[in-house]
């Protein structure tokens, strides 16, 4: 269950990311069921990875191709997460199985497209593999600039019993904070995937 409660001020998922990154093979796809919904806003936006990549650059598709990132859960929902003084504490549980560390390529090829996407998110992603966590910032803060332009971007509209279902591979999204004193309750179910190339 993903749920804001109308006295709640923080939401799940308000920065963009791609979900369970950290995981060795990660999550396929996610789909999202809209239970209630607030009367305006609570929407998701989207943002295509296949777009991100292809529009790099030639020089710095091969500057990204062979690097490898690290991505990580404990920053996110381990026990630091206790210690944050925001309404999300006790919104997601389970921080001491927040322990996951996973190495994926930064230029993935879709196992089922054969087309390739950049796969590095906000979120979860440290850094790159033999680079320290300062080296890799300023081009990380690049492609994330760059993977979030608007159009590479849709935006979804929810209403009760709307069922969103994407690609984790493929795409970011995020939901956006705008409705204060409203209720949102949403289920998500999570998708198997595998290892990335």
């Amino acid at each position: 269950m993903v749920l804001k409660e109308p006295d709640q001020k923080k939401n799940i998922g308000s920065s963009w990311h791609t979900d369970q990154t950290y995981d060795e093979e990660p999550a396929m796809g996610s789909i999202l069921f809209a239970h209630e919904v607030p009367k305006n806003g609570g929407d998701t936006m989207f943002s295509s990875m296949y777009n991100a990549y292809e529009t790099l650059s030639d020089g710095l598709k091969d500057t990204l191709t062979g690097l490898n990132a690290r991505h990580s859960s404990r920053h996110v929902f381990g026990a630091a997460r206790a210690q944050r003084d925001d309404d999300t504490v006790g919104r997601i549980k389970n921080a001491e199985a927040a322990n996951q560390d996973a190495i994926h390529p930064v230029i993935i090829t879709h196992p089922e497209t054969g087309r390739k996407a950049l796969y590095v998110n906000p979120v979860f992603t440290l850094g790159f593999e033999g680079w320290t966590d300062v080296e890799s910032k300023p081009l990380l803060e690049y492609l994330y600039l760059h993977a979030s332009r608007p159009e590479f971007t849709c935006r979804f509209k929810w209403k009760p019993g709307s069922i969103a279902f994407w690609d984790n591979r493929a795409t970011w999204h995020l939901a956006i904070n705008d409705y204060h004193g409203e209720r949102r309750m949403m289920h998500r179910i999570t998708i198997e995937g595998g290892k990335l190339n």
